[in-house]
């Protein structure tokens, strides 16, 4: 039996249940953070929120499941990239600006 196979025995609500849960945290986010404009953070949680809706498109027996799958995937590592950028980039500025009142 392969890792993971008892999820098998869990009905297609169940994942669409999963998906949509997190579709709804990532689009909060996203509101949230477009709301106090960091626009990276808010572009990155709509990616994820995107992706979120792919997957879904194969428990709703829409696409296969690679289709799905690999356009999921993309979405999620550009908005991985673009919520590591939303992350960092204000700490960069704040001590560029430190360095230069420094010096």
């Amino acid at each position: 039996m392969p890792f993971g196979a008892f999820l098998n025995a869990f009905p297609p609500a169940f994942f669409l249940v999963v998906h949509l849960v997190a579709f709804l945290i990532g689009v909060l986010f996203a509101n949230r953070a477009f709301g106090v404009g960091s626009r990276a953070l808010g572009w990155g949680f709509a990616l994820f929120a995107v992706a979120e809706v792919l997957y879904m498109t194969y428990h709703l027996d829409w696409t296969v499941f690679l289709f799905a799958h690999t356009l999921a995937e993309v979405c999620d590592l550009v908005a991985f990239i673009l919520i590591f950028v939303g992350a960092v980039q204000p700490r960069r500025a704040a001590r560029t600006r430190t360095a230069q009142a420094a010096g």
